[in-house]
């Protein structure tokens, strides 16, 4: 990779920020819990893993930083960082498992003095960011042996690199099919509103010389019926206990479309983004982002000013339009209630 999405570095969060992406390649650096929970709120930095790993660098900058001298007092505080962090987006699960395991970890090693624990919170965080590294290493080794030779692969939004530690979920399949020389092309939809293909997707495939093409979201059907696509891989935000899918708007479409031509669909996602405690996708929380999003490309206008606007920023595919889902532990295909659970137990 060419780049770092995340990392900490001399004490601060070093991140890139990817709303000036692709004009600019700029990093900007986080010294307080604060600034990290509103990079995460004003998408600087998005994507489930990304958000996961952020959320405890976040949690880690805060918890360096309580002037509290006693443990109760610690701990108030630590719970309102928690809080703080929490609040920033609600759909990508990764976020409340890193929030879940700062808190964990935290309380495990509650007796300790504070400088001692405050230093423990620091590495659980780093080791967070490593492991995300090997987990979609991982995810692209299981993925890329069911990518056929020759394939032209439908990316939806940006599962890559910038959406986690690096290397990607959907790219990091993508990347691996690549690697192995299997001689495959993309094409990425452009994901209105936020244009993550368009911006982000098309740039760190360009990055690496992988070979891309850029299409318009309403362009997949036409593709796929013309026979130029041969499979679907994008990421994930939730994934319900049945499989039901959470992920950037217009997935559903995608899948959709898929399925009505015979194209199989898979998701890409670290086993941190299953919600077991979820029955199914209806129970997913969806996120809607201002309306400016819509009516408005880089402060320009291109709608009527008051036109009533509706900005889910996800949908929800049903399980039985995913051919499989793609973890660290391996492939779900079928029975994904039973093949789920396996998984996530073998983390």
């Amino acid at each position: 990779m060419s780049f770092r999405t995340i990392q900490w570095h001399d004490g601060k969060v070093v991140m890139i920020d990817q709303t000036r992406l692709p004009a600019e390649e700029v990093y900007n650096e986080y010294s307080d819990y604060q600034g990290v929970a509103q990079a995460i709120r004003g998408m600087i930095i998005r994507g489930a893993p990304a958000i996961g790993v952020a959320a405890a660098m976040g949690v880690a900058l805060g918890a360096r930083d309580i002037i509290a001298t006693d443990h109760d007092g610690f701990f108030r505080d630590f719970e309102i960082i928690c809080n703080v962090m929490a609040g920033t987006r609600p759909t990508a699960v990764n976020l409340f498992w890193a929030i879940d395991r700062m808190k964990r970890m935290a309380e495990l090693h509650k007796t300790l003095p504070l400088s001692a624990l405050r230093k423990i919170l620091i590495d659980e965080a780093i080791r967070v960011e490593e492991e995300d590294l090997a987990i979609c290493k991982a995810i692209g080794s299981h993925g890329a042996a069911l990518i056929p030779h020759g394939a032209t692969v439908l990316t939806h939004c940006n599962a890559g690199g910038l959406a986690t530690a690096g290397y990607g979920t959907a790219l990091g399949v993508i990347r691996a099919a690549h690697e192995a020389g299997k001689g495959i092309k993309v094409f990425a939809d452009e994901t209105r509103p936020w244009l993550q293909g368009a911006r982000l997707t098309a740039w760190e495939l360009m990055k690496d010389n992988i070979p891309v093409t850029l299409i318009s979201d309403n362009m997949a059907g036409y593709f796929m019926k013309k026979g130029e696509i041969t499979c679907c891989v994008v990421g994930a935000d939730r994934i319900a206990a049945n499989g039901d899918t959470a992920n950037k708007i217009g997935t559903y479409s995608v899948a959709v479309l898929a399925k009505e031509n015979g194209i199989p669909f898979y998701v890409a996602a670290p086993v941190s983004t299953l919600d077991l405690t979820l029955s199914h996708g209806d129970q997913i929380p969806i996120e809607e982002r201002t309306s400016l999003e819509v009516t408005h490309i880089k402060g320009i206008a291109i709608a009527p000013e008051g036109v009533a606007v509706k900005n889910p920023a996800f949908d929800v595919t049903p399980a039985r339009y995913i051919t499989g889902i793609i973890t660290e532990h391996g492939v779900a295909q079928g029975d994904y209630l039973k093949e789920l659970k396996a998984l996530a137990e073998k983390g």
